[in-house]
Order: C-alpha cells, then sequence, then structure tokens
C-alpha cells in the first residue's frame, strides 16, 4: 500500500498561475490535502470518490454541488496523468514494469477557488506512480509533468506555479523568464525561509463558486494577442513579486502590505472581478489588512499585525460568507 499526499497552495505575489514568462512568490498550504492511495491489483483501475459518483438526494443538491465543485471529478486528471507519465517515460527511455494497480483519491482542498485543489490530486498521484514504478523525477520534472497532464492532456489554461509549490513545498520564488525557460524546459526555482512572512492569513468563499478557468481563458487570450494592457501589467506583475522577496529577506513588511495591495488592484484595472471577489478584498482591507488573490478568484492571502486584527478580520469575513484561517506552511 502506498499513501501520498499534496497540499494546497496560495499565489503571494505576481500572476497566480504564471505561464506568461513572469515572476511569482507563493507557499504550501498545509490546512488542505489530496491523498492518494495506490495498491497492487489484477487490473489497472482508478477508483471514483466521493466527488466523481453522479448521484445526488434531488435538484437543488445536484446544482449546489455542481456550482461548488464544478463539472468533472479527479479521475478524469488522473488517467490524464497515468497517459502523460508514460509518455514521458517512453520518452525518456525508462522502462516500466507491468504491475498492475488500484488507485484512488479523496481530497480536502476547496475546489474551484484557485488554491490549486486540481494539481494537487495530479501531484500526489504522481508522487505514487513514482513510488510504484519505483521511478525518481527531479522536482522541476514533476512539475512540468503534473503541468502538462491539464494542458496537453486536458486543454485546461494553467501554468506552473501551483505545481512547483506542490513539489517543492514551502515558500518559494519562482522565475519564469523567457530565456530561462527556453533555455533548460522549467523556471529558476528559490526555497526561501517561511520563517521570513509576517503573520499572514488565507480566507476563502465557502459558499458557491466560480471556476478559475475563467480567468486565465480571457486573460490568456488577450496576452496571446499582444494586448498591451495584459503585456505590461504581467511586466510589473513580475517586479511586484521580485520587489517581495526582496521585502521579505529584508523583512520590511510595510512594502509587502504595498506590494500585496497594488498587486490586486493592477488585477482589477485589467480584468472584470465578480463582485463576491471584490468584496472579499475589500472587507478585509476594512479591518486594516493587506489583500490580495491567491489564485484566481474565490480565495484571497494577505498580512496581518497581530491576533486583535486577525479577530477583526475573522468576524468581517464570517458576515459576507467567508471562511479564514492561518495557513501551515512547514509540516
Amino acid at each position: 500500500m502506498i499513501e501520498t499526499y499534496a497540499y494546497a497552495r496560495a499565489g503571494l505575489l505576481g500572476n497566480p498561475s504564471d505561464g506568461y514568462f513572469g515572476k511569482t512568490i507563493a507557499f504550501l498550504v498545509r490546512n488542505f490535502r489530496a491523498r492518494v492511495l495506490l495498491y497492487p491489483s489484477a487490473r489497472l483501475e482508478i477508483k471514483l470518490s466521493k466527488a466523481d459518483t453522479p448521484v445526488f438526494e434531488n435538484l437543488e443538491d445536484l446544482y449546489q454541488t455542481t456550482r461548488w465543485r464544478g463539472y468533472y471529478g479527479g479521475v478524469r486528471i488522473i488517467q490524464a496523468l497515468l497517459v502523460r507519465f508514460a509518455d514521458y517515460c517512453r520518452e525518456n527511455g525508462i522502462e516500466l514494469d507491468d504491475r498492475n494497480f488500484t488507485i484512488e483519491y479523496e481530497t480536502t482542498i476547496p475546489l474551484r477557488l484557485g488554491l490549486g485543489g486540481s494539481s494537487s490530486i495530479i501531484t500526489a498521484a504522481l508522487r505514487a506512480l513514482m513510488a510504484h514504478y519505483r521511478v525518481e523525477l527531479p522536482l522541476p520534472i514533476q512539475a512540468n509533468i503534473a503541468l502538462e497532464t491539464e494542458t496537453r492532456e486536458l486543454g485546461v489554461g494553467a501554468g506552473l506555479q501551483d505545481r512547483v509549490v506542490q513539489a517543492y513545498e514551502g515558500l518559494i520564488y519562482m522565475d519564469f523568464s523567457r530565456e530561462i525557460m527556453q533555455r533548460q524546459g522549467y523556471g529558476d526555482y528559490e526555497r526561501l525561509d517561511p520563517g521570513l512572512l509576517p503573520p499572514v492569513y488565507a480566507a476563502y468563499r465557502t459558499s458557491l463558486s466560480e471556476g478559475t478557468e475563467v480567468f486565465h481563458n480571457d486573460t490568456r487570450a488577450r496576452w496571446r494577442a499582444g494586448d498591451p494592457d495584459v503585456i505590461e501589467a504581467m511586466r510589473r506583475w513580475a517586479q511586484i513579486a521580485a520587489d517581495g522577496r526582496q521585502a521579505l529577506l529584508e523583512r520590511d513588511y510595510a512594502a509587502l502590505d504595498r506590494l500585496l495591495d497594488q498587486n490586486f488592484d493592477l488585477r482589477a484595472r485589467i480584468c472584470s472581478i465578480g463582485a463576491g471577489n471584490l468584496e472579499m478584498i475589500r472587507t478585509a482591507r476594512s479591518v486594516g489588512v493587506s489583500a490580495n488573490f491567491a489564485g484566481s478568484g474565490g480565495a484571497i492571502v494577505g498580512a496581518y499585525r497581530d491576533e486583535e486584527t486577525f479577530a477583526r478580520l475573522t468576524e468581517a469575513m464570517r458576515s459576507i460568507g467567508v471562511a479564514v484561517i492561518k495557513p501551515r506552511i512547514v509540516p
């Protein structure tokens, strides 16, 4: 029996997914995790989890469940991972033993809120596959395979950030500059000491959510079309991430707060932000904390000064149906 885990993540600064040759900072959120079990069996089987079972109490239950978790569970992404993993091994001369298995998963990560829910299932499943076949892959390659599972196999618009953080874990600064990506096929990834962070929070909607693909698809199309506003925003987000790294190293938390707010404000200038997301940002800022998207919508992240401030934040967010947590970044 092989048991593996991968965890949620929160983007701190930069563009939330990248894929635009930018720079980002993100950290692991161990409060939520995906768990994968893999064990020998006569045939290869991917077991359905509760999220994959199309059985509901009534129409309202179907409606609420679908709005919350989307139309797809994790079976399709595990199947896509198996195909991508097999392709990678063939392309790189890695022979896999003919040993069948059953693989199953469960997740506690709130879905469709930009916290890396689907990529965590893929990352945990990839770890189980590597253990089963006794294949060791470098961390940057693991992140690439996790991304390609969604982009190549499923046609989902996504970037490397989630997969890199979930592969490396902790607090990571990522440089995806075009020259670096073209030279080595992945970015430069720097582990930062999580102790450099000020007290940080993450907050997420506990009611209906909108899939992050809405944001990705629109912005990616505009970027590919050469929209000057989007291109300039990507350049600015990369600089914000670089400045944020320096602010962390210098423990300049006032500068970090300014950068967090600027990061979201720039997004609001070039993208249509839903009322619910704007409400979260404005409510957080109303109690004196910084606030930025943790991903592409549905969850936010920021820094706070003290426990009194955190208590005010929690109360204010509860009134609009938003939960607040203190992210656990290290084991």
